[in-house]
């Protein structure tokens, strides 16, 4: 969970131990600790780390600091222990998606950022003793490499029928009701179920905001009951092997089943208790982008930007490939074009400020599955755009094999070359956890 004070982190410490020890247990007294001047620095600290826009009321970080972060913090603690809180209108901003696509970002201001920080640092421990193994999104300690090894590894395990799931606007149609019905399940404080009210209503009718600090906890609580199913599932159609199998980050949500034509009742069935489970919280599944995959018969399935598959390698063995999607490696040379475009004038040092933040971020995030092939196209490919820009500048033709080595424009010129691949390779290493 996230790291902080010892006060604070011990105190987080013994709510997951009793959440933990007594699954049916109702927390109260909540809302004090909320309220802690240590809890909303630590609050404000996360908000600062995650930076962002400033939100509806235009109020920014330097501008807080130079009037003081004590002060700002002392007055938003009185409107809380007296009543008088009230959220601001988030903030609506769009941002490219894809494919002509767009996603709207609710941008909270700093103030309610800082509010809705302090209610995760207190209610997510009650709520990560709940939370089951196949749920990987926005959790401590659980990422996205972890969610892949988890479906390469089911996959190696035969499990190649897959139910590849699209939940339809899935944050913008979670519905308050429910939400507020599954917290107060744990939480019982008039107060922090009133805080948690009025965060969500600046949101709108229904629906949490994709960049509200909260949301991602608020999220996973939704979904909970759905992966409890599908663990019940697991469990009681296992012998000596398990049948099923599951992986959910946020919305994505992939289920693998067992590869035998005896197994086809459990294809179906787990697939019509999805539904049921999904239709009791009134979220939608979209029909036309959701999908059963059979991986036996050379078909492939995608899961948090990754291409998985199930090829024979040079050997004869049967293994998974894990892959970075095709339209995530065009969007990634989409954008760096874009940069050399733009600053195709500038020195080749200006150009590198820019494009070098986006290849780690590309990097880092597929460094894991078999990206090594992927990693020296996009290598390659960058390699002769710097070239060029290179010899363009000393208005020059060709890509100056002879007069820049490789060497000199990693070290000299410092271009990001860290593209090694952290479990790639061999089957081995795609299915080590």
């Amino acid at each position: 969970m996230i790291k902080a004070p010892n006060k604070l982190q011990d105190l987080r410490r013994r709510i997951y131990v009793k959440a933990k020890a007594e699954p049916a247990w109702r927390f109260w007294g909540l809302y004090t600790h909320v309220c802690k001047l240590e809890t909303l620095r630590e609050a404000y600290k996360m908000a600062k780390r995650n930076n962002g826009a400033p939100g509806i009321d235009g109020v920014t970080f330097e501008a807080i600091e130079e009037a003081g972060v004590e002060t700002f913090l002392e007055r938003l603690r009185e409107e809380l222990v007296s009543g008088k809180y009230q959220p601001m209108r988030n903030r609506r901003r769009e941002i490219p998606k894809g494919g002509g696509k767009t996603r709207v970002l609710s941008i909270p201001a700093i103030r309610d950022r800082v509010v809705q920080g302090a209610l995760k640092l207190i209610l997510e421990p009650v709520f990560e003793a709940d939370f089951q193994p196949g749920s990987y999104g926005y959790r401590p300690k659980r990422g996205a490499h972890e969610a892949v090894r988890r479906v390469t590894h089911a996959v190696n395990q035969y499990k190649h029928r897959v139910i590849d799931i699209d939940l339809r606007a899935y944050f913008d149609n979670i519905r308050h009701f429910i939400l507020l019905a599954k917290v107060a399940r744990r939480v019982d404080d008039k107060e922090v179920m009133r805080l948690l009210k009025m965060s969500l209503s600046a949101t709108g009718k229904k629906g949490v905001p994709q960049g509200g600090v909260i949301s991602p906890l608020l999220s996973n609580i939704y979904l909970n009951e759905v992966d409890k199913m599908l663990e019940k599932a697991k469990r009681v159609t296992s012998d000596k092997y398990t049948r099923v199998e599951y992986a959910r980050y946020a919305d994505d949500l992939v289920i693998l089943v067992d590869a035998k034509a005896e197994k086809d009742w459990l294809l179906q069935g787990v697939g019509r208790r999805l539904r049921e489970e999904l239709s009791k919280i009134q979220v939608e599944v979209n029909e036309k982008k959701s999908r059963i995959v059979n991986m036996a018969n050379g078909e492939s399935f995608g899961f948090l930007g990754f291409e998985i598959r199930w090829i024979k390698g040079r050997r004869g063995k049967w293994w998974p490939l894990c892959t970075p999607q095709t339209d995530k490696r065009t969007a990634l040379l989409r954008k760096l074009k874009e940069e050399f475009r733009r600053y195709q004038s500038q020195p080749a040092g200006r150009i590198i400020e820019r494009i070098n933040p986006i290849l780690r971020g590309w990097v880092t995030y597929f460094a894991t599955g078999n990206s090594g092939r992927t990693f020296n196209y996009i290598r390659e490919w960058v390699e002769k755009k710097m070239r060029r820009h290179l010899m363009r500048a000393g208005k020059r033709g060709g890509f100056g094999w002879r007069r820049w080595s490789k060497t000199w424009l990693y070290e000299n010129l410092g271009l990001f070359h860290d593209y090694r691949v952290v479990y790639g390779g061999s089957p081995s290493a795609v299915l080590s956890t």
